[in-house]
């Protein structure tokens, strides 16, 4: 059982779920910030069946749709498509019974959340044609993730707000209550994505341009698509700042986000070696722990004001 529990959690890479997750448990717990950020069990372990429905279905539809490619690249020949370890009908079976986890979970939620979870589906699936058309395939990567914090947070509220109250008393921290926040915190994931799917493409690059596949990898090269890349996760970190200043957080983020900035160098500097195991390296467990470090201090500074030590 445990054999066959592994094979399929390798299928569809649930080890990568550590990636958006944690953006949408920060972004869950800010918006449940009244309540010191449990919106309650249920509201929880809905959110979390959602996100890992979203997550099997999107890379289950990935493996069946690039089996091709898959077989004819060296680095994916070993995946469990090509080789025969999973059938094709049991993949397929899998993306609809995830898809049809994540509209449930959608369904329990909230009515805005279960009439937007075609939509989250589309996106979430989509992401893998684009590669097809587009050189602005990562883009729609960080797009289909960026649905993650903001699909936590209509969880946990029920609405969206696009007229968020702001007054002279309050200024900026007001804006918490409207639509800003979640808004903040999904563009920083777009570019956070951006930014390492860029990094992941590079392994790829003489493939992808031999097999007619696009990236901007393709489009501008390895060096240059790196340095986009490092632009990108400047915009990101920035992001997390304004988010940050929005939630009139203190201390324990400011040390977090010095973390995160630090983490995001290493990552472009061990890219820059083009070295396979290194990108692997700056690919995962960087970009894990980078989530990881977010979600603790975005919980701390939520959950435990009293631990809010005042910098400014």
């Amino acid at each position: 059982m445990f054999r066959l529990l592994a094979k399929w959690g390798s299928f569809v890479k649930v080890s990568h779920t550590l990636f958006a997750l944690p953006f949408a448990l920060a972004s869950m717990v800010v918006a449940a910030r009244p309540t010191r950020g449990w919106p309650g069990w249920r509201v929880s372990l809905l959110v979390l069946a959602a996100m890992v429905s979203a997550r099997t279905c999107a890379m289950a539809f990935n493996r069946i749709v690039d089996r091709r490619f898959d077989a004819a690249n060296p680095r994916t020949a070993d995946r469990h498509l090509v080789t025969g370890e999973i059938g094709l009908g049991s993949a397929v079976l899998l993306c609809v019974l995830a898809a049809a986890g994540l509209v449930g979970a959608a369904w329990g939620l909230n009515p805005l959340c279960f009439l937007l979870s075609p939509v989250a589906l589309f996106f979430v699936c989509f992401y893998s044609l684009t590669k097809r058309f587009t050189d602005f395939t990562h883009v729609w990567l960080g797009i289909a993730l960026a649905i993650a914090p903001i699909g936590a947070w209509l969880a946990v509220t029920g609405r969206v707000e696009f007229l968020p109250a702001v007054d002279g008393a309050t200024g900026l921290v007001a804006l918490r209550h409207g639509a800003v926040v979640p808004l903040v915190l999904a563009a920083s994931v777009v570019l956070w994505l951006v930014g390492f799917d860029i990094i992941y493409a590079t392994q790829d690059f003489e493939f992808d341009r031999a097999n007619g596949l696009r990236s901007l990898v393709v489009r501008w090269g390895p060096d240059n698509a790196l340095g986009v890349a490092f632009i990108a996760h400047i915009f990101m970190w920035a992001l997390l700042v304004v988010f940050g200043l929005l939630n009139g957080f203190r201390l324990a983020y400011w040390v977090g986000l010095v973390l995160i900035g630090a983490l995001l160098v290493s990552e472009h500097l061990l890219a820059r070696k083009r070295d396979l195991r290194l990108v692997n390296l700056a690919f995962f467990k960087l970009n894990a722990v980078i989530s990881m470090v977010f979600v603790s201090v975005t919980v701390c500074e939520v959950a435990f004001p009293w631990f809010r030590l005042r910098w400014y």
